[in-house]
């Protein structure tokens, strides 16, 4: 077969007067290409409000949210006509016009698919941020996108005025509290629930499948939040990279069934987002909305709704594997787990099945610029180690680090990404894009790993700078940017440490200034109040100088040996 090849390839390099040597690497460089095992996906017509509603009629009177806490929600009837209902007043009342970009700052609750899809509905584009974010955090996002309205709860408001204040900006807040409103704020009732407004003006929203949907956010593989581009097909395309016969794990709707999903990771999470929302809505499940994570919250909400699937990130599954108020009856209905946002231990994975000996764990891999997903394992699948096979019409090139070539079964280098479901690109940062896409449609994602005879790929390390904590990605220049502002510091670094719950921290080296001392505490607390609590420091070591290499750049690798 190789001497078969190598003649095939140099007839072809003689014909087109290419160096045979060169052609025979070419091909072996594509034979070494990490294709996928699933079936190739037909071509994707949809957009993401299409592709949620295909099935309406089979389900419309099946519960689509309720709410953990307070048990309230509704039916998929009842979200798509609200959704109707919000997108044509946004149209009329806020004269919103294709294209405009809409904040949505919420946490997980029943009206997040009715807003969000009301937004991509109106022909807008939901620019989604976390909630939980300080004025400080809000405030660089909302300079990155020109913003038309914002769509929140008194959760985040103070904070949202206070950014909006420090920009000089004053857009309309709609808001989905029922009582008690701040001056000035919209009720998002008086949108959703407004049945007689006219959603004539609907008909001259034009979607297609090319067109922006949505604007979250990654850090990238450095650097300060960025907005990530992502069209309404490749949002469609990973959704159906997912709902493979052979990956997905809900069981459709029925007339006498129903799949019960905890909807515990954030829907302004890509992962969330499509696997969470999209993806369990075009199946029919019924969604119950956690606002936060708490043990004792969690735990009721698996036996009181009957949970049958959880979407988990690692810090959730070394909670349910290894603590002790966990029991096997807490895991009883539960028949299948899928991790992702960062590895996990095949130790790990196997302590949570002790819990369910019936229990199918897999882990998926993926990030913002991937709609969340570039591999996922098979529903049957007992490799844990693993992150899975390459999603559909997908592949995945192991890069060599210095010469970008592919490696082949059991080598390490950079994983490369090319496929339907990427992002167009960063929002406004054509430089950012260039630096993570090849001109032949590669993403770099900034993370080491290798794959197997068997087409299992795994995650082995990270090139990238960003700290990864409970899932979330934390900068390290956004943390040192603060640090630099405080009138006693020099210079300073911040690199991730490990820690068994929230799989890294952060922490800081400081070089103060000549003849000032600050204490940790200082540091900590100037840093702290600033930031939201999962990119909080946790630790501040003074040291005598920041290693950098000749060009400035900070050694975080050098830092983590000597002083981690």
């Amino acid at each position: 077969m190789a001497s078969t090849l190598r003649r095939s390839a140099y007839q072809a390099a003689k014909r087109s007067n290419v160096p045979a040597l060169q052609a025979v690497r070419h091909s072996s460089s594509e034979q070494k290409i990490l294709t996928s095992v699933y079936k190739d996906l037909p071509k994707v017509n949809y957009t993401i409000n299409d592709f949620i509603w295909q099935n309406l009629d089979r389900w419309p009177d099946k519960t689509a949210t309720v709410c953990a806490l307070t048990g309230h929600g509704y039916t998929y009837a009842q979200t798509h006509r609200m959704s109707i209902s919000f997108a044509a007043s946004l149209r009329t009342k806020l004269k919103l016009k294709n294209d405009d970009k809409v904040a949505v700052i919420l946490p997980n609750m029943p009206e997040y698919p009715c807003a969000l899809l009301g937004v991509l509905e109106a022909g807008c584009i939901a620019s989604l941020m976390n909630p939980a974010y300080t004025a400080h955090d809000l405030k660089h996002q909302l300079s990155k996108v020109d913003c038309k309205a914002i769509i929140a709860s008194k959760l985040s408001y103070a904070s949202i005025k206070e950014a909006l204040s420090a920009l000089k900006i004053n857009i309309p807040i709609i808001l989905t509290d029922n009582d008690d409103l701040p001056e000035g704020a919209i009720k998002f009732a008086e949108f959703a629930e407004d049945f007689n407004v006219n959603t004539d003006c609907l008909k001259s929203v034009k979607r297609g499948p090319n067109d922006v949907a949505i604007l979250p956010f990654s850090s990238g593989t450095t650097g300060f939040p960025k907005g990530v581009v992502i069209d309404h097909k490749s949002a469609v395309a990973m959704n159906m990279q997912i709902a493979d016969p052979n990956i997905v794990a809900i069981k459709e709707t029925t007339a006498t069934y129903q799949s019960v999903l905890p909807a515990i990771l954030p829907f302004f999470h890509i992962f969330g987002f499509n696997a969470l929302m999209v993806n369990q809505m075009y199946f029919g499940v019924k969604l119950v909305t956690m606002p936060y994570f708490k043990p004792d919250l969690f735990l009721q909400t698996l036996t009181k709704f009957k949970a049958n699937v959880l979407f988990l990130v690692p810090p959730m599954v070394v909670f349910l594997g290894k603590h002790p108020a966990v029991t096997p009856a807490h895991m009883e209905t539960v028949h299948s787990i899928i991790s992702g946002a960062a590895p996990i231990s095949s130790d790990d994975a196997a302590a949570i099945v002790t819990k369910n000996k019936n229990l199918v764990f897999r882990q998926g891999y993926g990030l913002t610029e991937t709609n969340g997903c570039i591999t996922i394992g098979r529903k049957d699948d007992t490799n844990h180690a693993s992150v899975g096979h390459v999603i559909a019409s997908s592949e995945v090139k192991i890069a060599d680090l210095q010469t970008h070539e592919a490696l082949g079964p059991g080598e390490e280098g950079e994983i490369w990404f090319r496929s339907p479901n990427l992002m167009r690109g960063y929002y406004k940062d054509e430089e950012a894009t260039k630096e993570v896409m090849t001109a032949d449609g590669w993403f770099k994602t900034g993370d080491i790993g290798k794959y197997d005879e068997n087409k299992y790929l795994y995650v082995t390390d990270r090139m990238k700078e960003l700290i990864k904590v409970k899932g979330f990605q934390v900068a390290p220049a956004e943390l040192e940017a603060i640090i630099r502002a405080h009138p006693k510091i020099a210079d300073c670094a911040v690199v991730g440490v490990p820690d068994p719950i929230t799989g890294e921290l952060p922490k800081a080296f400081i070089v103060p200034l000549p003849n000032q001392t600050v204490s940790s505490e200082e540091i900590m607390e100037f840093v702290n109040s600033k930031v939201v609590s999962f990119k909080k420091i946790t630790e501040v070591q003074t040291i005598e100088a920041i290693p950098k290499n000749p060009a400035g750049k900070i050694l975080r690798k050098d830092l983590k040996a000597k002083y981690c």
